[in-house]
């Protein structure tokens, strides 16, 4: 049953992942109309802000307060208030804070909506040229523990895999990823979507890996890796036992 108290409402609105152009008409007015914007920065949330004339107050919501700030934003919005939450870039709650409010909210009873706008990943699996019919998204892997753990998980994953990754642990990761799958595994790299110096490379895990070990990368990166080929696929040379074998006629 819901809650009887007359809720609030909570927008979920994207932020542009670099070119502020990709900003939605919709998302400006929601942030304009909203009684508080939650942030995970409020100084990177208020260069948006002050671009778009948008003077709505401003409150952080991150990982590391979010358990804290939670029942009082939840009773906030069951006393009518209407918030919006955005992220540093792109939609939150994707590798972003957002997931605990907006469980918190339905359990509540209280209304989300969630705008459509950037995000990082799609683009990035779209330019690679790899199959983008079927995909999980990973985010980013585990650091430290379990990230053995996870890559060998992923092994045998026949869909497309996005990643995101620092640009100071990229090279590294797709070494690692080149150990797990198989240095010749196809693969895109996409960095710095939407901004002036965007690019993707492509190529096989392990020419990414010496590529990105010789040339540092900079900004946000997205990677996206071939999912292994189906065994029903994959063509069987029945000559192979006898290639490289000298056949001596007597």
């Amino acid at each position: 049953m819901q809650n009887s108290i007359m809720a609030g409402k909570l927008y979920i609105v994207p932020t542009p992942v670099g070119n502020l152009g990709d900003m939605t008409p919709r998302a400006v007015e929601v942030l304009r109309q909203a009684d508080c914007v939650l942030a995970e920065d409020t100084r990177t949330s208020g260069v948006l802000m002050k671009h778009f004339g948008i003077d709505t107050r401003m409150q952080s919501h991150h990982k590391f307060n979010e358990h804290d700030t939670l029942p009082t934003i939840i009773s906030r919005l069951q006393g009518g208030e209407t918030i919006a939450l955005v992220s540093d870039a792109g939609t939150p709650a994707i590798s972003d804070p957002g997931f605990m409010l907006v469980r918190e909210c339905r359990r509540n009873g209280i209304e989300v909506e969630t705008l459509p706008g950037a995000t990082a990943f799609v683009p990035a699996l779209v330019n690679s040229g790899l199959p983008c019919d079927r995909f999980c998204f990973e985010g980013f892997l585990p650091q430290k523990k379990g990230r053995a753990t996870r890559l060998a998980s992923l092994a045998q994953e026949t869909r497309t895999m996005i990643f995101y990754e620092s640009p100071m642990r990229l090279a590294k990761t797709l070494l690692q990823l080149a150990e797990a799958f198989g240095g010749d595994r196809q693969a895109s790299v996409s960095r710095e979507i939407s901004k002036l110096h965007n690019s993707t490379h492509n190529g096989t895990l392990e020419e990414l890996a010496q590529y990105f070990t010789a040339n540092e990368p900079r900004g946000e990166i997205v990677i996206v890796v071939a999912g292994k080929e189906p065994a029903e696929n994959v063509k069987i040379d029945k000559y192979a036992q006898f290639k490289n074998h000298n056949i001596q006629t007597i």
